[in-house]
């Protein structure tokens, strides 16, 4: 037998049941609500007293969902915190860097200035140098010690000039081409330098050792002799420095014999400066009638 073509909802009893709860469900809230707008309206006490019954019942269920709600917001709060302190820390990361790489910048700029006013103050206390020029070579093979400037006689450079940096005295020219020119270094084994002691105004020789050291003798009998720290200038003695160029200090003594280190190191010299020689004295001439 065929089923019949249309079905109602009253076939299933689970159905009818539903459908039957569901409308005494929705007549009670209807009568309920009725009921609790007529109390507020003719009761508003026993309203009240509605009212607190309901909070009652409520509290405990929002006691333990608040805890719940709070750690849900603090957990977003904390992951957006993160990220936002992922942003912050790579943009501090990128300041740091540039705060870096300025730094590194102002260093070399302040190095510069005070290599330039080093240089500026030097010319100024001195007679105007003939050139200034580049180191751009050296030579340290046994005990000999030359550099080499980028000056020669085009420039004005000759043979026996003092060269000087803003440290201190470097040495002389021994040799010279027409764009270049070689210096013997105070520390070469055929160097020799007259010398004062600021200290004691003593007079000194000092001559290289061809290790990088000057080895300081005194020219006084019985003088008060040398100690650790004693600053040697050029003396202006023999003709060929200026006098009063810094040249080293003491580090060493042993009685009349004293060694010292250059102020001016060849090995980190950039520029020199080529000042003129200074005149020598007027040779001595013999008494007439007296032959050589």
């Amino acid at each position: 037998m065929a089923p019949p073509r249309h079905r109602g909802r009253g076939f299933s009893r689970r159905i009818q049941y539903g459908l039957f709860f569901g409308y005494v469900a929705a007549a009670m809230g209807v009568v309920a609500g009725v009921a609790l707008v007529l109390i507020a309206r003719f009761d508003p006490l026993a309203f009240e007293g509605i009212r607190g019954l309901a909070l009652d019942a409520t509290t405990p269920v929002t006691a333990v969902t608040r805890p719940i709600v709070r750690g849900g917001g603090s957990l977003a709060g904390e992951i957006g915190g993160y990220f936002n302190a992922v942003s912050e820390n790579r943009t501090l990361h990128a300041r740091l860097a540039n705060a870096q790489r300025d730094l590194i910048q102002a260093r070399v700029l302040a190095f510069e200035n005070a290599r330039l006013k080093r240089t500026l103050h030097l010319v100024g206390d001195q007679t105007v140098p003939i050139v200034a020029a580049r180191i751009v070579g050296s030579d340290l093979s046994g005990t000999r010690r030359f550099a080499t400037l980028a000056a020669g006689t085009a420039d004005g450079v000759a043979t026996g000039q003092p060269v000087r940096a803003a440290d201190g005295l470097v040495g002389r020219i021994a040799e010279v081409g027409s764009h270049a020119a070689r210096i013997i270094l105070l520390t070469d084994g055929g160097s020799a330098v007259p010398l004062r002691v600021v200290r004691t105004g003593e007079a000194a020789l000092g001559e290289g050792r061809g290790d990088g050291a000057l080895e300081i003798h005194s020219t006084t009998v019985g003088g008060p002799g040398f100690q650790r720290g004693d600053l040697l200038v050029t003396s202006g003695v023999g003709g060929v420095y200026p006098p009063d160029i810094p040249v080293g200090v003491v580090t060493g003594t042993s009685g009349e014999i004293a060694t010292a280190r250059p102020l001016a190191e060849p090995a980190k010299l950039d520029f020199a400066l080529v000042l003129p020689q200074v005149a020598a004295p007027p040779p001595v001439e013999a008494p007439a009638g007296r032959k050589h």
